[in-house]
């Protein structure tokens, strides 16, 4: 016979002693029928009697659940409270966790309906929305200006996560606990904001969500939620999950990748202003092209269709799925040898590879002597600008967070402005003969969209302003000096060349 699916019902109490019992009262009996079902309650450090009620609940026999009651020494707050029961729901491999308030806002009569997508293997995660139908929130009595803030900030929420949820702020939810495990909610806020995090969290796994309407109750409970303190609390949070993605901001809670995702935290941005796109534009048809860290080899592939001869260095060899049919070779440029002569190429691509090598002085001095003879050979390079405004303020407010990738980059072993990027190359022996600020691509935060595309027409025009203060990043073309030997081949050459004329 199958076993049972385990769930839990995880009831966060806090001064509810008039409704706690109630809520007991109406978790249907009938879910014993098909799941092994358990209660877990966790009053948190009430100054009521609520955990007297909820012990006389249960010793009345009217309680047909396993009934767990847990009492906070300190308060730890909403999230606080929800990290605890997931903690226990974890602990006693259940399969998925349901969780009510006790203070009866939300009805006990829908778990079915909500636990049943996540145990049918159809979500991960199943919220009751109050959206769902609509002006059913204001009919239940739900304030216009809750209403109004509901759907003012889930409207931001989706179009920051690119998320396509009726309601953010439904306290009624059921988690798979599979994927509770995959998920560091242990970092997330203790405060009412807990449950934003937990979505940004479950949106960025690729977690699936699912909806199913809920009715809206609004009694007399009280609220120990300060309205306008949680609203800024949700967009801060929002904007700093998405906006990690440039690099400017990090929190390790956020720092989640999909398992699907590629280990290659630098894609080739083709379709957006970046140092690939403007590399494709520059390139002419024909030319021979050698890109270290070449990736998938997006760019590669593109200029391929160019007519290009390409070929390829990476410190790991491309995914089955990439199909890279260019000359390929795995090389730590770092640590060995160049595994070809780049000399033999018209341009050498170094796109956010400098930044990384413990020496990029002594890489450039390989590139160099390999192609200082070549007149025709050109490097394009890009790294991160540290003096972008953004990173010049937190440094003013004292912030200097890393990531995992952007200007502050975990695995950076350098950092560069416009001044110094080009002297690296000067220092090296190569002419740098163009330099340009790339914008911020806020179109791999906001989507592409009118906003993203204003926000960074604004950006372009302040680079043409100050290009060192407003760069997100640097783009550099440069040519390699000839050698003070082949200049003295040079004069040699050329004084034996006049002494054959004037000499008698």
């Amino acid at each position: 016979m199958d076993q049972k699916p385990k769930v839990l019902i995880l009831i966060v109490a806090y001064n509810a002693e008039r409704t706690i019992k109630d809520v007991l009262m109406r978790i249907p009996s009938d879910l014993l029928g098909d799941y092994e079902t358990e209660v877990l309650i966790i009053d948190d450090k009430s100054s009521d009697d609520t955990v007297l009620r909820c012990f006389s609940a249960i010793k009345s026999d009217q309680i047909k659940f396993k009934t767990h009651v847990l009492v906070n020494p300190d308060n730890q707050g909403y999230g606080g409270n929800q990290k605890i029961g997931y903690q226990f729901a974890i602990e006693r491999n259940f399969d998925c966790v349901a969780l009510l308030h006790g203070d009866g806002q939300y009805d006990p009569e829908c778990l079915r309906d909500l636990i049943e997508p996540v145990l049918k293997g159809e979500a991960e995660a199943v919220f009751g929305s109050r959206m769902l139908t609509p002006f059913g929130a204001l009919k239940g009595g739900m304030p216009i200006y809750k209403f109004a803030g509901n759907k003012i900030l889930t409207f931001f929420q989706n179009f920051m996560l690119k998320s396509s949820l009726s309601e953010f702020h439904s306290g009624y939810r059921v988690y798979s606990v599979k994927a509770l495990k995959q998920i560091p909610f242990h970092l997330n806020t203790p405060h009412f904001h807990f449950d934003t995090e937990i979505i940004i969290q479950l949106v960025f796994s690729g977690f699936r969500i699912a909806e199913r309407p809920i009715p809206t109750y609004y009694g007399d409970e009280i609220c120990y939620v300060n309205g306008l303190k949680y609203a800024l609390d949700v967009v801060n949070s929002t904007i700093i999950a998405r906006v990690q993605h440039l690099g400017l901001f990090y929190e390790r809670k956020f720092d989640i990748v999909p398992q699907h995702n590629c280990r290659e935290p630098y894609a080739a941005k083709l379709d957006i202003e970046s140092p690939s796109q403007s590399t494709l534009k520059r390139i002419p048809h024909g030319s021979k092209v050698l890109e270290f860290s070449c990736g998938s080899g997006a760019l590669l592939k593109a200029l391929s269709q160019n007519s290009c001869h390409v070929c390829g260095v990476d410190r790991f060899s491309p995914k089955e799925e990439d199909k890279v049919t260019f000359p390929f070779y795995q090389c730590d440029l770092n640590d060995e040898e160049l595994p070809i002569d780049p000399g033999d190429y018209n341009y050498i691509l170094m796109h956010d590879v400098l930044e990384h090598l413990a020496k990029p002085e002594i890489f450039l001095e390989k590139i160099y002597c390999a192609c200082h003879f070549s007149p025709d050979s050109s490097i394009i390079a890009s790294t991160g600008n540290i003096a972008f405004f953004p990173i010049r303020a937190m440094l003013l407010l004292g912030q200097f967070n890393y990531g995992k990738r952007g200007i502050l980059d975990m695995t950076h072993t350098r950092l560069f402005t416009f001044k110094t990027f080009k002297k690296l190359f000067e220092q090296a022996g190569f002419d740098v003969i163009h330099m340009e600020g790339i914008p911020a691509p806020i179109k791999l935060a906001l989507g592409d969209n009118h906003i993203s595309s204003w926000i960074t027409a604004v950006n372009r025009w302040l680079i043409y302003l100050s290009k060192s203060l407003f760069s997100y990043q640097i783009y550099l073309v440069a040519k390699p000096k000839r050698s003070l030997k082949h200049l003295l081949k040079d004069a040699r050459e050329k004084g034996h060349e006049l002494s054959s004329d004037l000499m008698p």
